[in-house]
């Protein structure tokens, strides 16, 4: 993957997000480091539509990769599950698992979620049937997985990406079996957004149940 030079004005933005994500993980990762991931993640995100909030996006991706490296080195000061939602594009399925899972958490769960092949948007169709349920998936954003982020998740949910998931032994996972709503209207994707929920709800029911009191 390759880039074209930044602006002079996304310099500037990557400067100030550097020094954003260096004041909150400073305890993780050097200034020189979270730059890098920062310029990674902005070659990772290229392919997005919404190339004016690229940097943005970048700092949001980064700062995901950071969250990683602080659970692998025991940085954390909460024990609080890591949950990764993996499907094809990450515009579908995966973020409205993630989006429901960190509504019906209440914040109890680490959420993330990635694409083997990441669109260009969250399907718009997907955006407004959460958006009936009082859940804002807008500002989400399709973006490929690190290595970082499924080594730290406790609990890995797969959904349609096949042989192109990745496959770390100790982890935890599931291969949900969901009908995925590219291509369908907010009518067709009401029932896989509840069936999702329902999911949701009983893994988080039973995270409850094996995390210690």
């Amino acid at each position: 993957m390759s880039q074209e030079p930044l602006t002079t004005e996304q310099e500037y933005l990557v400067s100030t997000s550097t020094s954003r994500l260096h004041d909150q993980f400073a305890h993780v990762a050097g200034r020189e480091t979270i730059e890098r991931l920062i310029r990674e993640s902005l070659v990772h995100l290229s392919n997005s539509s919404v190339t004016k909030w690229l940097p943005v996006l970048a700092e949001r991706f980064a700062a995901d990769q950071l969250r990683a490296l602080a659970k692998l080195d025991n940085l954390l000061d909460t024990d609080r599950p890591h949950v990764l939602f993996l499907c094809v594009q990450n515009a579908g399925r995966s973020q409205m698992a993630a989006a429901w899972t960190t509504h019906l958490s209440g914040g109890e769960v680490e959420v993330f979620s990635g694409g083997s092949e990441p669109a260009s948007q969250v399907n718009p169709a997907a955006v407004a049937a959460m958006q009936e349920v009082g859940i804002d998936i807008a500002a989400a954003y399709p973006k490929p997985w690190t290595d970082d982020i499924v080594r730290a998740a406790d609990v890995v949910i797969t959904m349609g990406c096949g042989d192109a998931c990745p496959i770390f032994p100790g982890k935890r996972y599931e291969d949900w079996v969901i009908t995925d709503p590219a291509g369908k209207d907010v009518e067709a994707i009401r029932p896989i957004r509840d069936e999702i929920k329902a999911r949701v709800e009983t893994l988080l029911a039973d995270l409850r149940t094996r995390t210690p009191a």
